[in-house]
């Protein structure tokens, strides 16, 4: 390879390296606890499991359900039932302050065959909550989730320019070297080359999806706009119901109408994600993949009869497959806990690239480059 070549590479990995790694380290070390949010939720006493009941007994009505939870906040308005795969003997149900308010208001995790109300998950509270926010936005809304997806595209860029200097300066070392008779420099040198070709495909894999989860607000809006518009166009001129319909009549039609799969959440009527006129049944297969993916089933809130039903286009698909890929959340806690640990090993690249940008070597990098430019000259020609 040229040296002009190497030097633009290494320009590209220098600066996409120094301006994303703060932003990288904070993701990896927020993300490390929230890998195991559902263990720690359960620890902290913030989410319930049903208590053991005999085989023999039955479901809840949803609709006392979800009278319940309005009954303990008259003011604000039920947004979704949520299911849980994981936990069919429960139901959970979102409040906010308005039908269409993104912000939410409360969280109950009901008994879904007694009906008794299990816990109210404390929101915008406690060290998981202070996480999550760094994580996703570090405070400051979308244009902070954004310019997180931007760090993360520079942070592609430099694994792919990391790889193409990888070759040359390995030119004349093993596989896994650490030269420790070698300055101190040339150890953490050794080693951070040699831990982030290791976890090169799991970093970028991570990365990726994690650029695509931030888009996830344009995304649904985008769908809102085009595919949801579409479903609900033949009721765009007509009032809304006086009375919103049952919402247990809905669950039942939806899973009438896919039997194969089972229920992920359901907005009501109102809701951005449903419509003024309708329930929208978010149904999910019952295979490890097929779970990720949703499928919109519409119920008229009035009737209860089906009148819509579509695949999810494959921007909100790329989503959906990315959210649990980027967190391991595929594989129960094995996979969490290899996740974790390849998390570990990227707080060390991170660190250890950090630390040779601020010791950096006084020597110029036409020097540098020259040398391994010699390198790969030694060998080409060994290799002829």
């Amino acid at each position: 390879m040229r040296i002009s070549t190497l030097r633009i590479w290494y320009q590209i990995h220098k600066w996409t390296s120094v301006i994303c790694t703060a932003f990288m380290l904070l993701l990896c070390i927020t993300g490390l606890p929230l890998i195991f949010h559902h263990e720690i939720d359960h620890a902290l006493g913030y989410s319930v499991d049903p208590p053991a009941l005999s085989s023999a007994a039955g479901r809840a009505d949803v609709d006392a359900i979800i009278a319940d939870a309005e009954a303990r906040r008259p003011g604000d308005a039920v947004q979704f039932l949520v299911a849980d795969p994981h936990q069919p003997n429960a139901w959970y149900v979102r409040m906010g302050e308005t039908i269409s308010n993104s912000d939410v208001s409360a969280f109950y995790t009901y008994d879904a065959r007694s009906g008794q109300l299990l816990g109210d998950y404390p929101l915008n509270q406690g060290f998981m909550a202070v996480m999550l926010r760094l994580h996703v936005d570090m405070y400051a809304g979308l244009a902070g989730t954004l310019f997180l997806g931007a760090m993360g595209m520079l942070l592609a860029a430099s694994l792919i320019s990391g790889v193409v200097l990888y070759g040359p300066y390995m030119g004349k070392l093993a596989f896994g070297s650490v030269r420790r008779q070698r300055s101190q420099r040339i150890r953490w040198l050794d080693l951070h080359n040699l831990l982030g070709i290791v976890t090169l495909v799991w970093f970028l894999v991570v990365g990726l999806t994690g650029v695509i989860n931030t888009l996830s607000i344009p995304i649904f809006g985008h769908w809102q706009s085009t595919q949801l518009a579409e479903m609900t166009a033949t009721h765009r001129d007509h009032p809304p119901p006086a009375q919103r319909g049952s919402a247990a009549a809905a669950v039942a039609a939806a899973q009438r109408a896919e039997p194969d799969m089972q229920l992920s959440f359901m907005a009501f009527p109102g809701n951005p994600f449903a419509g003024q006129h309708h329930y929208m049944a978010f149904m999910q297969g019952t295979t490890a993949l097929t779970a990720q993916v949703l499928k919109p089933v519409m119920v008229d809130a009035a009737s209860a009869e089906v009148t819509a039903s579509r695949n999810m286009p494959w921007y909100v698909t790329a989503l959906l497959l990315s959210q649990p890929l980027h967190f391991g959340d595929y594989g129960g806690l094995p996979l969490k806990i290899l996740w974790a640990l390849l998390t570990v090993i990227t707080i060390a690249v991170l660190g250890s690239g950090l630390y040779l940008w601020l010791k950096r070597r006084e020597t110029p990098i036409e020097e540098r480059l020259q040398k391994l430019r010699l390198q790969t000259a030694g060998v080409e020609a060994v290799r002829q």
